[in-house]
């Protein structure tokens, strides 16, 4: 699988996108490359280049491109009817599911996207707080909403609690309703909890950020100080959930939120999203229950999309199946460690950061447990050692290996390969 090149179709169909789509791409992954096709744990360019793909649509072929069995259930719900704008039974099936897996549903309301999740699930901690301004961690990725946009990866360091705007576009006045702090820094963000507590409508936050492990004693702190302060705690489990356990991230880590925010996975690859939580809050999304000063109008055209369901649903039984986590933690920390051993061997300078499920490379000496530590890391190495996997057959995004179900040993060999003739590529360019 080395020796990647680029046919004149591929080529061409480049062309063909920078005359129509702005950078030349759909806003996600890099614009050159043209992904044909994708089987397990395999994807395809157009010039008929082979990888093996850690990027997995950003997380949400978990157990494999093209599987079997979701092709099934979606094959079985097709000629049912496509969506309805209504309920349905898959939507329903898949509610109840997500009630029974993840500890902090009671209720759960749909959408399309993680983006729309966030906005909503913050939306509605400030209808049921009363309050208007929203803690997030820096680094924190929460989508794409003016509030989520903040202080996601400021390239400019300000002093906490100042937010920092991520994009054009923003007005001036968001940054006033955000507060900033670092992840990890348990003293003080209790500190700022308490500080804040008379305006906080709600803490959001990924349980693992990005690539970030919580240190021992953080999550549990934010939930003891939001719950003194009645300030309604959000976890971002729109990577994490179904990842981590069944139960997501506060499985895992033993941590309960008041609301969650979950996607990728449970759509099976199609458009679905979710705002999970306790009945109380999602009560605002019943007009009956809250009356009109409380109701948080809400609606989506594509919101449990039946077959979105029920590729969500079967993804979910593949994962509740024997060993499913089991196997996907070993394969992790199997990479994990062929990193680290690699690396050292070519005497280059990084951190292995992360959990077995989701990790990547920092090139950096330093501690990295919050988004100073990763900035701090050599981004132009990182690049660097992304395209020379790439050149061996490996496909990953900028900043994470996504491990799924689908990844054999052979996929492991052939990555741990790579990485070995990576790093001896970057010593030698040392």
């Amino acid at each position: 699988m080395t020796g990647v090149t680029k046919s004149q179709a591929e080529q061409d169909l480049m062309t063909r996108a920078r005359a129509v789509l702005p950078a030349g791409g759909f806003g996600n992954f890099a614009a050159d490359i043209i992904i044909a096709r994708g089987e397990g744990s395999r994807v395809w360019d157009v010039s008929g280049n082979e990888y093996v793909d850690f990027l997995l649509g950003s997380g949400p072929m978990v157990v494999g491109h093209a599987h079997p069995e979701v092709n099934e259930a979606v094959r079985a719900q097709l000629p049912l009817g496509s969506t309805f704008f209504a309920d349905s039974e898959p939507g329903i099936a898949l509610a109840e599911e997500i009630c029974r897996a993840v500890p902090c549903a009671e209720k759960v309301r749909f959408v399309s996207s993680g983006s729309e999740a966030d906005m909503y699930a913050m939306r509605l901690a400030r209808a049921h707080s009363g309050r208007e301004k929203i803690l997030k961690f820096e680094g924190g990725y929460h989508g794409m909403s003016d509030f989520s946009l903040m202080s996601l990866a400021p390239k400019q360091l300000a002093n906490f609690p100042q937010a920092v705007p991520d994009s054009a576009g923003i007005p001036k006045g968001v940054r006033d309703d955000v507060i900033v702090a670092p992840f990890n820094d348990t003293d003080l963000a209790v500190r700022m909890i308490a500080e804040f507590a008379s305006e906080l409508g709600g803490v959001i936050v990924e349980p693992f950020q990005r690539l970030l492990p919580p240190k021992p004693g953080f999550l549990e702190a934010l939930r003891e100080a939001t719950a003194k302060h009645n300030v309604p705690l959000i976890f971002d489990e729109v990577v994490t959930g179904f990842r981590f356990a069944y139960g997501g991230a506060q499985e895992y880590y033993g941590v309960t939120p008041d609301l969650c925010t979950l996607g990728k996975v449970i759509g099976g690859g199609f458009p679905l999203a979710a705002i999970a939580g306790s009945d109380e809050i999602l009560a605002h999304f019943d007009k009956e229950r809250v009356g009109e000063a409380g109701f948080t109008f809400q609606i989506g055209t594509l919101s449990g999309n039946p077959v979105a369901s029920v590729a969500g649903l079967k993804t979910m039984e593949i994962l509740k199946r024997d060993d499913a986590y089991t196997k996907m933690f070993a394969t992790g920390r199997t990479i994990m460690a062929a990193l680290r051993e690699h690396l050292d061997r070519a005497g280059v300078t990084a951190q292995v950061v992360g959990e077995p499920p989701l990790f990547d490379v920092v090139f950096t000496d330093r501690e990295v447990s919050d988004y100073r530590g990763v900035f701090a890391g050599d981004g132009v190495l990182l690049k660097r050692f992304n395209g020379m996997l790439r050149e061996r057959g490996i496909l990953k995004p900028d900043s994470k290996y996504y491990v799924g179900l689908c990844h054999t040993d052979h996929d492991v060999a052939l990555t741990i390969d790579a990485i070995a003739s990576a790093a001896e590529g970057l010593k030698k360019a040392a």
